[in-house]
């Protein structure tokens, strides 16, 4: 037989196009189209319902970035359409390859409620079925002309980012707004080709399934006539039958496919926009659930069901519904999808804590699973957090796009530091924007890694990113997916009954050990310094507030400010969201971030102040508060005491060269004539920090032009090219009395300034480095090095409740790919009985390297920190202006000395009028253990909770001893939910989180 194989799949795309597909609505009539515009931020919808409308032609252009209009359609169905389908088509300007980048509206009934969410890939408006004629259609759309970010050419920069530099110019132009008849056979017609063509498409040429396929593709096109398609299209669907028919092999893979559209809570968009879109995807969503028995959609994110409950309750009315009849899911079990390499311990743990609450009070649901498709990496101490938190399970996609490595399983379980173990699965479909397209079907099949141990996967179905969801025409060919000759097999599932089939089918799958590194989107680490520096402070104010306002609930009865907290909370979680905490969203989101930020600064100031005045108690003298987990000064982990006279013993001196050396009887620290540190003597034990002849605190500056994703990435060729800023403008003693030296060089770059400060205190093993940064730069890259005269093979790095060791070498290929990492407060990197801690206050990007000196044999390990990059996309701005960094390198520290100079690094002592001593809440007796909250039980009992782990990665036996008389003592999940019998005599294992509460009788306090 002769190979027409090429002329058929020609045929079939051209006619599918030109005359199948405009077949679907065969009879159409203009309807009429008003609209109002907004003159600012989006209003209210009766506002917006009420507003007077202007009319406005197809073809007009309409939308000012950022922009929000109000159109009203209307027309009468034509009598001839009595008994069909009819439906509205609005088209606001659409690009079909954007959905969730551009415009978008939302559809209401004149009474205000809303109906449908329209997209670029879902137009569509259901009128009626069957049609009376001489119907009355009125509808309106709250039309969204969001600007494209985007653009078909990439990362370019572009003012669209923010409302204040977007202009003024329309956007889009109206398209087709048609009454029109909807042909229910023809759209079937053209699912059935769709998904036959699609599927033949990736079949073998050799195989006989894709000549049968193709042989009823073309016999189905021989029988439509293309003048009459509607009235051929069913004779044309029988031709299908028999291919369509044909089950899947016994052995084809098993797809679990769940609806789905991964809804960034700020990205290309801000804060505000995200909560429409939410609207727009759930109302069409629940729609769908109602039309599509057999369809299952889930959607994560507690802040976003909660937007919808505060913002749309007609919407949040119909997801409720949907989700008591276990249609519509809520999954993941967080506040939002955050990044989970940069939120510090507690944080990560309240991402859980709010998440699940929210869906156990609203719907009476706890999931098991943590859902976070899109974050760039996962920390080594997340498994533990999820099993904390009552959690078993972890689905993410993201690491399908590092680009080096490629990971070795699908289904696995992932073992975080501790040792906990988690269920994880990673979708071979390598989307989480599934629309069951052939190739992405067969791409699950061919890719899944666990062949021959397991069957199944799963796949998030719908567009995603900027919302919309799944569409009919997805659930359409998934029903066709369900037992097809040749394909995966596709059922619906909710992602519960997806894991737990897995986990019968693969009950001994393979372990991943240590964090999940994504190889791209490293740059993530630095990008946006402000966003990362205010949440590290919110964090680490929390902290404070909690602490303090506990001790105060306890000691003096003060009402316990719940409401307040539980409220900064969410917005803290929110704004560690996977595209706003990694630098990587649009100039409007970081610019909102910064002044949230700082209000929230100023309420927990003003939170703990009250609550430290009402301890510190009455008297002329000056009561220091110390939020730390360890002794310093003399004052408790926890607790306050009167100051006392500050210790002295500093001195600076001038060398010869024209430098200056600084000196506390602990460190001596020798700063050259250009303003460089270069020598950090440990006296206890005569060893000198830095490398012979090395300069520390040396800022360097790098080109950084990525291949794309500009404000994600940095490619290891930056590398190639570095300058070091040694010219010098000014050298000078900053401070000289006995309590503390300091020496400041100030020098200009480009067109920049530094002014880095070097300063020794008394009593204190470290040396503090503070750097002022105005930045101007454009696609450069500063870091901060200190070459370190230390061999080791591997450096400890802090994450959530303990540390992990990435090496120093790159001997293979995955090894060589982290070259940019994350820390929370130290890097630590040792020899057998000595070693550096490098401290950092509010930065987590660094690079560890090591070369081997010529000169004497000895190894340099050298340690950066990432300050400031200057990407122009999505944001041409981004950190210009004024930064202050601060850092510590404390030689001659051990692991625990790490931990405790990276506490103490963030919280320093408050001090407060007055004169009384405060006793801590909890006193630990093995530094080695660390509190990481102490606060009042979230059900407003009074219970006193405590969160401590073991921070050094050994075993200890620690003892617990509460300042307060209790009832009893229950060990608990993150919920504060008792899980067993608790103790104040603990054995921990290396790292291990432990949570307990403790019942006061009679509360602590009223809630504020």
């Amino acid at each position: 037989m002769h190979d027409d194989r090429n002329l058929v799949e020609s045929r079939l795309k051209r006619v599918l196009e030109e005359r199948i597909r405009p077949a679907v609505y065969p009879e159409s009539v203009p309807l009429e189209v008003s609209i109002w515009t907004a003159p600012d931020e989006p209003v209210p919808v009766a506002e917006g319902l009420a507003a007077p409308r202007t009319p406005i032609a197809t073809g007009a252009r309409w939308g000012a970035p950022w922009g929000t209009s109000w159109l009203t359609v209307s027309g009468t169905v034509p009598d001839a359409w009595a008994g069909r389908t009819v439906e509205a088509l609005i088209d606001l300007g659409f690009d079909a390859n954007m959905p969730g980048f551009q415009c978008e509206g939302l559809v209401y009934r004149p009474d205000g409620t809303p109906v449908k969410g329209l997209n670029p890939r879902n137009q569509w408006v259901r009128i009626a079925a069957p049609a009376v004629g001489g119907e009355e259609v009125l509808l309106h759309v709250e039309a969204a002309s969001n600007p494209v970010i985007l653009d078909y050419h990439p990362f370019l920069p572009t003012g669209l980012g923010d409302k204040e530099t977007a202009g003024e110019r329309p956007q889009y132009r109206l398209e087709r707004i048609d009454l029109a008849v909807f042909d229910e056979a023809v759209w079937q017609l053209v699912v059935d080709l769709e998904v036959l063509g699609e599927l033949m498409a990736e079949l073998p040429v050799e195989g006989a399934r894709r000549w049968e396929i193709l042989r009823a593709v073309e016999r189905a096109l021989d029988a439509v006539d293309l003048q009459d398609v509607n009235g051929t299209a069913a004779v044309a669907r029988r031709e299908l039958e028999a291919v369509l028919a044909s089950p899947a092999e016994p052995s084809a893979h098993l797809i679990s496919a769940v609806g789905h559209a991964h809804i960034d809570s700020a990205w290309l968009w801000p804060l505000r926009e995200t909560v429409r879109k939410v609207a727009r995807t759930t109302a069409n969503m629940t729609a769908l659930l109602e039309d599509e028995p057999d369809f299952v959609f889930t959607m994560s994110q507690a802040q976003q069901y909660a937007w919808i409950k505060e913002h749309r309750p007609e919407v949040y009315a119909r997801v409720k519904k949907a989700v008591a009849q276990g249609r519509f899911v809520p999954a993941g079990g967080m506040w939002v999808e955050s990044d989970t390499n940069m939120p510090g311990s507690e944080a990560m743990a309240r991402q859980f804590v709010h998440g699940k609450r929210f869906f156990l009070e609203e719907f009476g649901i706890e999931n098991e699973e943590a859902w976070l498709p899109d974050t760039f990496g996962f920390a080594g101490g997340l498994p533990q957090i999820i099993k904390a938190a009552g959690s078993t399970r972890l689905l993410t996609q993201k690491i399908s796009w590092s680009r080096v490595n490629t990971f070795p399983h699908h289904t696995f379980l992932w073992e975080g530091i501790d040792g906990t173990r988690i269920f994880t699965h990673f979708p071979p479909v390598d989307t989480y924007n599934c629309s069951m397209q052939g190739e992405e079907i067969a791409h699950a099949a061919r890719n899944f890694k666990e062949k021959g141990r397991a069957r199944r996967s799963l796949a998030p179905t719908g567009w995603g990113d900027g919302g919309g969801g799944t569409t009919r025409e997805m659930v359409a060919k998934a029903a066709r997916l369900r037992n097809l000759e040749g394909s995966a097999r596709v059922r619906w599932e909710r992602p519960a009954e997806f894991f737990a089939k897995a986990e019968r089918e693969y009950p001994d799958p393979p372990v991943w050990t240590g964090e999940l590194y994504l190889e791209l989107h490293r740059a993530t680490l630095t990008s946006q310094a402000r966003t990362k520096q205010g949440n590290r402070a919110s964090e680490n104010l929390l902290r404070e507030a909690e602490l303090w306002c506990a001790t105060a609930a306890v000691r003096a009865r003060l009402p316990y400010p719940y409401e307040e907290l539980d409220r900064i909370w969410k917005t803290v979680l929110l704004h560690q969201f996977h595209d706003i905490l990694p630098g990587s969203s649009i100039a409007w989101v970081h610019r909102e971030a910064e002044r949230t930020y700082a209000a929230v600064t100023e309420e927990l100031a003003a939170i703990t102040a009250r609550a430290q005045r009402a301890l510190a108690g009455e008297g002329d003298g000056t009561v220091v508060f110390n939020a730390a987990p360890h002794e310093r000064g003399g004052v408790p982990a926890g607790g306050a005491r009167p100051a006392a006279p500050a210790a002295g013993g500093c001195t600076v001196e001038a060398r010869p060269d024209g430098g200056h050396l600084l000196d506390n009887g602990l460190l001596q620290v020798a700063v050259d004539a250009r303003g460089l540190v270069v020598s950090v003597l440990d006296r206890a034990s005569g060893r000198e920090a830095l490398a012979p002849g090395a300069a520390a605190n040396m800022l360097q500056i790098h080109p950084d032009f990525p291949t794309m994703w500009d404000a994600w990435d940095v490619d290891s060729f930056y590398r190639n090219t570095v300058t070091d800023l040694t010219a010098l403008d000014s050298l000078e003693v900053a401070a000289s009395g006995p309590e503390a030296v300091a020496v400041r060089a100030t020098r200009t770059f480009g067109s920049s300034r530094a002014v880095q400060t070097v300063t020794l205190t008394a009593g204190s093993g470290r040396l503090d480095l503070d750097t002022e940064v105005d930045w101007h730069e454009t696609e450069k890259f500063l870091k901060a090095a200190f070459p370190l005269d230390v061999r080791t093979d591997r450096y400890a790095a802090e994450t959530q409740f303990g540390h992990l060791y990435r090496p120093t070498h790159t001997n293979t290929s995955w090894e060589a790919a982290k070259f940019e990492a994350c820390n929370h407060r130290f890097v630590h990197l040792e020899e057998p009985g000595w070693g550096v801690a490098l401290v950092t206050a509010s930065t987590y990007g660094h690079d560890v390297t090591r070369t081997v000196r010529p000169e004497d044999g000895g190894t340099t390990t050298t340690a950066r920190v990432s300050l400031l990059r200057a990407p122009r996309f999505p944001d041409p701005h981004t950190d210009q202006g004024l930064h202050r960094f601060r850092h510590a390198l404390v030689p001659g520290a051990d692991v625990g000395a790490a931990v405790r100079e990276g506490y103490r690094i963030g919280l320093p002592e408050r001090r407060v009028p007055g004169a009384a001593e405060v006793a801590p809440l909890i006193t630990l007796d093995d530094d080695a253990v660390v509190v990481s909250a102490v606060k009042l039980a979230d059900d407003r009992s009074g219970d006193v909770v405590v969160r401590l782990y073991e921070s050094c990665g050994g075993r200890a036996r620690v003892r617990v001893a509460p300042g307060f008389e209790y009832a009893r003592v229950d060990r608990c999940d993150l919920l504060e939910r008792p899980t067993g019998e608790g103790a104040t005599e603990l054995r921990l294992r290396p790292f291990e989180l432990v949570t307990l509460r403790f019942a006061v009788e009679g509360g602590g306090g009223e809630p504020g």
